[in-house]
């Protein structure tokens, strides 16, 4: 792997050599610098190449998006902001800025920037997305003729399936759910189209799981691994109130939140077979995941969290590798939580069910393999329902603490109060305080869900665990 980006890196840098203006080989150069952990590098090819091209916008616009990249929000909303003074008149810089000002909590801002991007050119699927997406905005009955007008002429992929998820919100909010339901269809169509999904596979990958993470298979392996405890792994599904469990953890004076770090799952596949770590492997693997984790830290704080949703696929690897971390699931109603997911699009590269079908299988594979682990390991992982969090918000919250052995701070309760910059799609929503919006808005949308009741049915609706442990749960 190395030597490979070795190589790779040699010859972008000498393609950037024989043509400084390559747009193409700066921005790769600079995405493989990230990637490595190299930020700080390829932020010095941008630097230079804004030297020898000042009045060039694809350079502060890589630099905008190296410094998203490496956790550095604030600096990349400032490479935003001079990009759009650099080109007013283009509309996706006004759209990756609306995105930017959204993720800083400044939601009249990002208003603003969308809809000049939009003003600009009303195509836009992104922006339209980023405007529908801001949650605590309805789109009105005239947004919607801009949006079927933009759809009509618009061929891309991207841009279709971003104008209808804008769109089912849109007509979700107006009650017109039939409507916004094949919207949604549609959307989760086109972007099943963009990445490889396979349901069967990860069913088989859960039963692997089961095969190899043994209770004796786990007691033998007792010890191997890094030492550190500062990793605090939120798992679950997407819409599931992972971002919120973050925030009020990342507003403990102990943890800082790091948001969705693809660094374990990147572990995951250099690890080869589980059964095949030893005592150095487990340990090299472990700090290998730290030194990811290290360079997206901004503070001295003892305790880190990573909100990778996916990441509930490798909690026997992270007993392996970080025995010593913790794990929280955090679980929502099962029919909200597959709902709010299917309406919600993410991007391109995520690789998730599009069909209700797919995801209701999806979802029982995750809950089969979390019970896996309340198994073999009991008390390992905490859970968080979230409808009792928004219910007890304190008690739940002196609750999750104690797992951690953290003390109690009452800033965790004023988690909408934090400042810091936050990239998923329920940035607004945990800027305000806790509140019960939105936990039935799937119902609007029964006539559709057959497929997802259908693969639901072995769970109970009402706790969003296995009927098996609903008694244990309450």
């Amino acid at each position: 792997m190395f030597e490979a980006a070795g190589e790779a890196e040699e010859r972008l840098r000498r393609a950037i050599e024989l043509a400084p203006g390559d747009v193409q080989a700066h921005a790769n150069l600079a995405s493989l610098l990230t990637r490595l952990g190299r930020a700080a590098e390829a932020l010095n090819v941008l630097d230079e190449a804004l030297v020898r091209h000042p009045s060039a916008a694809w350079p502060l616009s890589l630099k905008a998006a190296v410094l998203e990249g490496d956790g550095r929000s604030h600096e990349a909303l400032d490479a935003h902001q001079a990009l759009v003074a650099r080109a007013p008149g283009a509309a996706l810089p006004w759209t990756n800025y609306g995105r930017a000002l959204a993720a800083a909590g400044d939601l009249p801002g990002a208003i603003e920037a969308y809809r000049k991007s939009l003003a600009l050119d009303p195509r836009q699927g992104l922006a339209w997305w980023g405007l529908a997406n801001l949650r605590t905005v309805s789109l009105g009955p005239e947004d919607v003729t801009s949006m079927e007008q933009a759809l009509a002429g618009v061929t891309e992929g991207l841009n279709r399936t971003q104008l209808h998820y804008a769109l089912g919100k849109a007509l979700g909010d107006q009650e017109r759910f039939g409507d916004s339901f094949l919207h949604y269809e549609a959307g989760n169509k086109l972007r099943g189209g963009f990445t490889a999904y396979s349901a069967s596979s990860l069913s088989q990958a859960v039963h692997e799981t089961e095969t190899v993470f043994t209770l004796a298979f786990l007691k033998t392996r007792q010890g191997l691994g890094a030492d550190a405890s500062d990793p605090i792994f939120i798992v679950g599904m997407p819409r599931s109130g992972s971002t919120l469990v973050e925030q009020i953890l990342a507003s403990h004076p102990l943890v800082e939140g790091l948001g969705e770090l693809a660094d374990l799952g990147e572990v995951a596949n250099e690890a080869g077979g589980p059964d095949e770590l030893d005592s150095a492997g487990a340990k090299a693997l472990g700090e290998r995941y730290l030194a990811a984790a290290a360079r997206r830290r901004r503070t001295a704080r003892p305790f880190f969290t990573d909100k990778m949703p996916a990441n509930w696929r490798h909690v026997g690897l992270i007993q392996l590798i970080l025995p010593n971390a913790k794990v929280i699931d955090v679980r929502r109603e099962p029919m909200a939580c597959c709902v709010s997911s299917f309406t919600t699009y993410f991007n391109r590269q995520t690789s998730f069910p599009a069909t209700l079908a797919d995801l209701g299988r999806y979802y029982r594979d995750y809950v089969r393999a979390m019970d896996h682990f309340d198994g073999v390991s009991p008390g390992r992982v905490h859970h968080v329902q979230y409808e009792r969090l928004v219910d007890d918000l304190e008690g739940e919250t002196r609750r999750l603490l104690a797992h951690l052995d953290l003390p109690f701070a009452a800033e965790c309760l004023r988690f909408h109060e934090n400042p810091r910059a936050v990239q998923t799609p329920s940035a607004q929503q945990v800027r305000r305080p806790i509140n019960r919006e939105g936990l039935e808005r799937w119902r609007g949308y029964e006539p559709w869900l057959g497929p997802l009741r259908s693969g639901l049915q072995a769970l109970s609706p009402e706790s969003g665990v296995p009927r098996s442990r609903v008694r244990a749960a309450d």
